[in-house]
């Protein structure tokens, strides 16, 4: 009897018990079920959001041009177009999840054949990877000088390069260069690409010397006033012949706008190797020195018609910022190691003077 007063037993109790694990059971398999098509969705979406990519890190050898201002996703179509990698949108992804991928530098690169697209971008990101040589071209050095040794590392013949200067307006060059790029191929390192030509290369020269010089605001009248732009690309060009210690550089610049202001004569040697195409000796001879041309300051006064070689920046900077001082005069009195005396008057120049010579004559094979 129940507290409720119905009649109870233990037949009654045995099927409520037998009626609650079949529910039990009911529940586990619907629970199953559920888990079966949870776990069989995730594999759908998965296959519904994901895309082509191949395997392992390729084989073969492909070269791929990346251009310069080309987008994840530019790089990515030349990608899947070479066969390197599936799909576009594999690379895509694959540079959308390394922050590393905005520093793709343009080049052209050796890359595989159907890679994996995480292996194709660790090989875009790679130095190893590019295709370029390098040439470095010093200070100071002539138009002719830079034909020689870009011819000598590239190997693109001269007479492309005097091609290519034959038509100036082709390598951007300055108005103030007057269609000349003497002075104007600025001196340092630059990458060559296997698409790199003659022009090309020039014009990167140039553009460079046109980026240092708008840093320097040589072109927007902050430079010397007195003086065009060519004018002071040609002080900066004299400056890089004559001084050897970077701390000379502001002064022999001073010296130089000194004698240009009161009409002095320069008589710089340097100017005179330019004349006659010499370049090998610190001295001339009194013949040389009597060369009627044009860029010869002993002969002329003031500054020469155009710059006498590519200055780099810090003849540059001396040339727009030059020191303070009076000096007329300066004489570098040991060319072996670059120490240069500055003087005021004649008779302290002419100290100086008999010390350079002193030095030739222990050295007369070299001067």
């Amino acid at each position: 009897m129940s507290e409720l007063g119905f009649q109870t037993s233990g037949r009654v109790r045995h099927r409520r018990g037998r009626g609650c694990v079949a529910v039990l059971v009911a529940l586990a398999v619907i629970g199953g079920l559920g888990v079966v098509a949870v776990i069989k969705g995730r594999a759908l979406l998965s296959d519904a959001f994901s895309v082509p990519d191949y395997t392992g890190s390729g084989q073969g050898q492909v070269v791929v041009q990346i251009e310069q201002g080309e987008s994840s996703t530019d790089i990515a179509d030349t990608l899947e177009q070479k066969d390197v990698v599936k799909s576009a949108e594999a690379f895509t992804r694959a540079a959308r999840n390394d922050s590393r991928a905005l520093s793709i530098q343009p080049g052209y690169y050796r890359l595989r054949e159907q890679m994996a697209a995480k292996n194709a971008l660790g090989l875009l990101l790679d130095p190893e990877s590019r295709i370029m040589d390098r040439v470095t071209v010093p200070e100071g050095r002539r138009v002719s000088q830079i034909v020689s040794i870009l011819s000598d590392k590239t190997k693109i013949p001269e007479s492309e390069f005097e091609q290519a200067l034959k038509d100036p307006s082709s390598l951007g060059l300055p108005k103030y260069a007057r269609g000349k790029a003497e002075g104007m191929l600025f001196p340092a390192t630059y990458d060559v690409d296997p698409g790199t030509t003659a022009a090309s290369l020039l014009g990167d020269m140039v553009k460079r010397h046109n980026q240092v010089s708008a840093q320097l605001g040589l072109t927007d009248g902050t430079a010397q006033s007195d003086f065009d732009p060519l004018q002071v690309v040609t002080v900066a060009s004299l400056v890089e012949a004559e001084a050897r210690r970077p701390a000379d550089f502001p002064k022999v610049a001073r010296v130089i706008y000194n004698r240009v202001a009161k009409n002095q004569r320069l008589q710089l040697d340097s100017t005179v190797h330019y004349a006659t195409n010499r370049y090998d000796t610190p001295s001339t001879t009194r013949a040389e020195r009597a060369n009627p041309s044009p860029y010869n300051t002993y002969v002329h006064p003031g500054l020469p018609p155009g710059p006498i070689n590519s200055p780099g920046e810090r003849a540059l900077r001396a040339a727009i910022r030059p020191a303070e001082g009076s000096w007329m005069y300066f004489v570098t009195v040991n060319p072996d190691t670059g120490e240069t005396k500055f003087a005021t008057t004649l008779p302290e120049h002419e100290r100086y003077v008999r010390q350079f010579q002193n030095w030739c004559r222990a050295h007369s094979d070299r001067c």
